[in-house]
């Protein structure tokens, strides 16, 4: 997590830290030439994941898998060997010969890159299943979705009690539940930064999780009162903890432009000046269009010389106008779709079709667990299920000269449309040519390479490239879920699950080996999180009702 600790001189960064990770000394080892041609020494005891790993000059070679590498210019191969010395990759193809190197027996298994989530709502996870029914913002309907919401609930009710110790244990156990599900990499919006104390306490919970993050500065939601620093904590907090660019724990600056025009203003230009990526949520709902079209003239905050740019993260961009998406496809900003929850909380269309006309692409991410899972096979699942039924009923409709199209919103689509008779009046002018059904593989590389661009890690991580730090998982094909394994793109996202990631590697450091997380007492966690989340509602004043009315 620094360069001292990557050299085998363990650092105490914490203070007295909570010990909540119990970690295994160990120390560096002086790297030795690498020799591709040497004898190959015996295979590692196969009940043990190899020694040191991630320490420089510590090398393990992953022998025998299916390896797709998500790189081109590596390719994908039936079986083959990734060699992998201190955190980094060094090589990739069959049967290399390495000698001094242990051995990963990945017979019958798939090795590809860790997925990465650019949008992750981390401090909510003691609040699971709490939202399964509810959208975002109460609709006055009186039904259980209109009434139990997101906005209300989640974000005024619940996050304004949390304890710094309540953001630790959820951050913490957040993060490693995903790092069980081959997620090595995660943006983190933590929307609960209501002192420095909170600050700390989620960034810390990042490092301790020892997978690669993105702390996400956010507001704390609900909650400004005394000891609120944000935005101007930023300074803080980037030179106390992320002033080495050589760590798996980086910055990104949040900067929710419904919070207003000043705040806007501050948070922006705090994150320009410091030379941070700036996330903010995009989407239909809180009057945000208007905002937007402001911003893609550079007239937003209060100074009204806020505009957009290729550091800009937008979260969502549902229910933004044609104008405001061509510019930001001109500035290069990226786009995190959350395609489960925009379809399941009223966020809006996952705009994946405005993406495919201007020749985008997205990342991917969970956003909140309080209503639907953070699993990555979902979260790819999703987005090639929703395209792909868009573009087939669009193609069932173009030959028959069926009028009775939806409104272009509906469908993402760009927001020209012509008139004609019908019950309808504005549809979308027929586009020359629809966009291709999503592929297996189109969403792999979002939740992979996409989502290392996105985060501006893609000179690090997304794809085994020898020379890139070794963020990679091992899939199991012989389960009975899978077996036989028929193609390499198409098991890992139609048929597989949590139950198939059997190994994660994160810089070269296994942190899941043979199906269970190293280093970890879970029941001792699962007990703090579960006295946070008691905490949380009696704090809240919600009752605690496992079959609350639907």
């Amino acid at each position: 997590m620094c360069k001292l600790c990557d050299e085998g001189r363990p650092q105490n960064h914490f203070g007295s830290r909570r010990k909540f990770l119990t970690g295994a000394a160990a120390t560096g080892v002086a790297a030795a030439g690498l020799n591709l041609f040497a004898p190959r020494p015996a295979a590692a005891d196969d009940g043990d994941a190899p020694a040191d790993s991630g320490r420089p000059g510590r090398r393990y070679v992953i022998r025998g898998g299916s390896v797709m590498s998500m790189d081109p210019h590596v390719g994908d191969f039936p079986r083959a060997d990734v060699l992998v010395e201190g955190k980094k990759i060094l090589a990739v193809g069959p049967n290399l010969h390495v000698g001094g190197a242990a051995e990963i027996d990945a017979r019958g298994r798939i090795v590809m890159p860790g997925f990465i989530d650019t949008h992750h709502h981390q401090f909510e996870t003691a609040l699971r299943s709490f939202l399964a029914d509810g959208v975002l913002i109460n609709d006055g309907s009186g039904s259980p979705s209109g009434s139990t919401t997101y906005f209300e609930f989640i974000l005024l009710k619940f996050a304004p009690v949390y304890r710094p110790q309540d953001v630790y244990i959820n951050e913490l156990f957040g993060g490693l539940s995903q790092l069980d599900d081959g997620v090595t990499t995660v943006h983190d919006v933590s929307q609960i930064h209501h002192s420095p104390q909170h600050s700390d306490a989620a960034i810390r919970a990042l490092f301790d999780t020892g997978r690669r993050a993105a702390c996400g500065y956010f507001e704390g939601a609900g909650n400004n009162g005394p000891g609120y620093a944000y935005p101007q904590d930023a300074y803080r907090i980037k030179n106390q903890w992320f002033a080495s660019s050589d760590q798996l724990v980086s910055m990104i600056m949040g900067g929710e432009v419904y919070l207003g025009d000043d705040s806007t203003q501050r948070s922006w230009t705090t994150g320009r000046q410091l030379g941070l990526q700036i996330a903010a949520h995009i989407l239909s709902p809180f009057g945000i269009r208007p905002i937007m079209d402001q911003l893609i003239l550079g007239k937003g905050g209060s100074d009204k010389n806020i505009g957009i740019g290729s550091d800009n993260l937008f979260i969502h961009m549902t229910g933004m106008s044609t104008n405001a998406w061509k510019r930001v496809q001109e500035v290069g900003a990226q786009v995190s779709l959350a395609f489960p929850i925009e379809m399941n909380m009223r966020h809006g269309m996952p705009p994946i079709l405005r993406m495919q006309y201007l020749g985008m692409e997205p990342s991917l991410s969970v956003d909140v667990e309080c209503t639907l899972t953070a699993d990555f096979f979902t979260q790819m699942r999703s987005a090639m299920n929703l395209q792909r039924m868009l573009v087939n009923q669009m193609t069932l409709d173009s030959p028959n000269g069926n009028q009775n199209l939806p409104n272009p919103l509906d469908w993402g689509l760009p927001d020209t449309a012509v008139t004609v008779p019908g019950p309808f009046p504005y549809w979308p002018t027929p586009p020359a040519s629809l966009p291709a059904p999503l592929t297996t593989r189109d969403v792999l590389r979002y939740a992979t390479m996409n989502g290392a661009k996105a985060l501006r890690l893609d000179n690090k991580v997304g794809s085994l490239t020898p020379g890139k730090e070794a963020d990679i998982i091992i899939l199991d094909a012989t389960r009975i879920n899978v077996v036989p394994l028929n193609h390499v793109p198409g098991a890992v996202v139609s048929l597989m699950d949590r139950t198939n990631v059997e190994t994660v590697i994160v810089a070269g450091k296994v942190r899941k080996w043979k199906g269970q997380l190293l280093d970890v007492d879970l029941p001792r966690l699962r007990q703090q999180l579960e006295a946070s989340r008691d905490f949380i509602f009696n704090a809240a004043g919600i009752p605690q009702d496992l079959f609350r009315p639907n």
